[in-house]
C-alpha cells in the first residue's frame, strides 16, 4: 500500500526538489550579483527530473575513519545534485561576473510560479487519495 503511495506521490515529490534546488541556486546567483568573477550557474531542469525519475536518489554513505576504539563514530549522506552549468552571459562584465539580474530573475519567478503550480497539485492528489481511502 504504501509502494503505491509513493509510486504516486514521486513524480511530483523529485519534481518539488529538484525547483527547491533550483530556487537556491538561482538566489545565491541574485546574491553574488555584484561579486567580481562570479559565474552564474544553472541546471536542467527537465533533464535532472529524467534523471532523477530514472536512477532514482542514490544517496552515498560516507564514514569517518577512527584512530581509537572509544571515538564516535561519524556518518554522513552524500546526495547527487544535479549537474551545474555555468551560464553564458549574453553581455559580458567588465568584472567578470556573468550574472545578468533580468535573466536571474525571470528564471527566479518563473521557478517560483512552477513550484507553488506543483504545490497545488500534490494537494490536489492528497486530497484525492484521501477520498479514494475514505470511501
Amino acid at each position: 500500500m504504501v509502494d503505491k503511495l509513493d509510486a504516486a506521490l514521486r513524480f511530483q515529490q523529485e519534481a518539488l526538489n529538484l525547483r527547491a534546488r533550483r530556487q537556491e541556486v538561482l538566489s545565491s546567483n541574485i546574491a553574488h550579483a555584484d561579486t567580481p568573477n562570479y559565474k552564474a550557474r544553472d541546471f536542467d531542469f527537465s533533464s535532472s527530473l529524467t534523471q532523477a525519475m530514472t536512477q532514482g536518489r542514490q544517496a552515498q554513505s560516507v564514514s569517518m575513519a577512527t584512530t581509537s576504539a572509544r571515538h564516535i563514530q561519524g556518518e554522513a549522506t552524500i546526495s547527487n545534485d544535479p549537474d551545474m552549468l555555468y551560464r553564458v552571459p549574453t553581455q559580458s562584465s567588465i568584472d567578470g561576473n556573468t550574472v545578468e539580474m533580468d535573466v536571474e530573475r525571470v528564471n527566479f519567478t518563473d521557478n517560483a510560479v512552477h513550484y507553488e503550480s506543483g504545490l497545488t497539485i500534490i494537494g490536489a492528489q492528497i486530497k484525492s487519495l484521501l477520498s479514494a481511502m475514505q470511501q
